[in-house]
C-alpha cells in the first residue's frame, strides 16, 4: 500500500491519482491525432491467424504489402477492394500511403488483418473518423478461428469412416 494511508478516503485519492491516462490515450480522448516523430499513425490490425502491422501517412495513395505493391502481393481484385473499404468508407482513398507487414495466417486473413489495422491507423491519424468506420463494422476485430484439432479424431469434428465388419 501507499505510504501516508491511514482510511478508506486516503486509498480513494491514491486510486484516482494512479489511474491518470497516459499522453497518448489523452491525445485520443481530446481528438487530436497519435503521430510518430514521422508523421506516421501506426495500428496493429488482426483476423484469424494473421496479424499486420500498419504505418499511415499522407500520400498519393500506394498500398506496400512486406516490401511488394499490393496488386502484386494481393492478385485477387476481392483481395485489393477488402484493403482499400475503410479508406473509401472514409472518403480518402488516394489521400494516404499505407506501408505495412503481416505474418501468419493466409491470404484472406492477412487482408482482413490489414483492413483492421488501417481502420485503426485512420482513427489514430483522424479520430474524427471514428463514427464512421464503427458503423461500417472495421473497427471489430472478427473473434471467429479455426477450431482446434481433437483427440482420436482425424480434424476438429471429422471422424474416421464407420465400417460394420
Amino acid at each position: 500500500m501507499a505510504e501516508g494511508v491511514r482510511d478508506f478516503s486516503d486509498l480513494k485519492s491514491t486510486l484516482i491519482k494512479a489511474k491518470q491516462p497516459d499522453k497518448a490515450e489523452a491525445a485520443a480522448a481530446e481528438g487530436r491525432p497519435k503521430l510518430d516523430k514521422q508523421g506516421r499513425a501506426y495500428a496493429t490490425g488482426k483476423r484469424k491467424n494473421a496479424v499486420a502491422r500498419v504505418w499511415l501517412k499522407p500520400g498519393p495513395g500506394r498500398i506496400r504489402i512486406n516490401e511488394k505493391e499490393e496488386n502484386i502481393y494481393f492478385a485477387r481484385p476481392v483481395l485489393r477492394m477488402i484493403l482499400r473499404q475503410p479508406l473509401v468508407a472514409a472518403g480518402r482513398d488516394g489521400q494516404f500511403d499505407v506501408v505495412c507487414t503481416v505474418m501468419g495466417g493466409g491470404l484472406s486473413g492477412q487482408a482482413g488483418a490489414v483492413r483492421h489495422g488501417i481502420s485503426k491507423a485512420l482513427i489514430a491519424y483522424e479520430p474524427n473518423l471514428r463514427p464512421v468506420l464503427k458503423q461500417g463494422g472495421f473497427l471489430t476485430r472478427d473473434p471467429r478461428v479455426v477450431e482446434r484439432k481433437k483427440y482420436g479424431r482425424p480434424k476438429a469434428r471429422r471422424s474416421f469412416q464407420f465400417s460394420k465388419r
